[in-house]
């Protein structure tokens, strides 16, 4: 089955999955897309990684959607943001979303709510979305996207994520400064076996604004066999 891929920037992707759509970290007040919400059809799935403001600022105008993520998070996006319809799951959990299985993994960062970082909201998370069950059984047949959310390097990325879950693709973050840079970004790349690895959350303030060409010399240096596509923004990508 394929499956379409679109960055809108920073850490914000559209994903369809055989008609069930998903939105990832909605942040559209970034250089990299001209997009508005209201310019973006509502998706069936919102997934949250964490509270951070460059995450979620957007979130509101897609309460039509149901949205996922830690308990704690959506029991705030329900209290406080309006939405009427949530999936709260946790660590290590598979969750049937329409045409699509959702698995959530940790991520080592931390959890503020929006910039003053008052509230804790749960764990920080990636999510593995995959159009086949994960079982222990390989299946070649399976495509598998992984956004890493915002994370350093973790063994689990190896030892977990590419063993049991077998992402065909990865979006990493690699602006350095609040998460990997290039070259822990990169071993993330090689840790994972994937066969197409995008870079992330970069170039959207001064922070994280980087030599994206270093994330692809880094990549090939691992020896990884991986395709980087470093992608416009809004540009979208067909994974067969």
């Amino acid at each position: 089955m394929t499956m379409e891929l679109t960055w809108h920037g920073h850490s914000t992707w559209h994903v369809d999955v055989d008609g069930t759509t998903f939105l990832i970290d909605p942040f559209f007040d970034n250089p990299f897309t001209d997009l508005s919400p209201s310019d973006v059809e509502d998706p069936d799935y919102l997934l949250l990684t964490h509270g951070h403001a460059d995450h979620i600022s957007d979130a509101g105008a897609f309460t039509d959607a149901t949205v996922v993520g830690v308990p704690e998070m959506t029991g705030y996006m329900e209290a406080e943001v309006g939405f009427t319809d949530s999936i709260g799951m946790n660590l290590g959990g598979t969750v049937e979303c329409g045409n699509a299985f959702v698995t959530m993994h940790r991520a080592d960062h931390t959890n503020g709510l929006n910039t003053g970082y008052e509230h804790d909201i749960g764990m920080p998370a990636g999510f593995i979305i995959s159009d086949k069950k994960p079982t222990q059984e390989a299946d070649e047949d399976a495509t598998t996207f992984y956004h890493a959310g915002d994370t350093a390097l973790m063994s689990e990325m190896k030892d977990v994520i590419a063993q049991y879950l077998e992402p065909d693709a990865a979006a990493v973050p690699c602006g350095d400064h609040f998460t990997m840079g290039p070259v822990q970004a990169a071993i993330a790349v090689d840790w994972l076996n994937v066969d197409h690895a995008f870079p992330m959350h970069y170039d959207t303030f001064p922070p994280v604004e980087i030599d994206i060409d270093d994330f692809e010399r880094e990549v090939n240096a691992t020896g990884s066999t991986a395709e980087v596509h470093v992608l416009d923004g809004d540009e979208s990508f067909t994974l067969e």
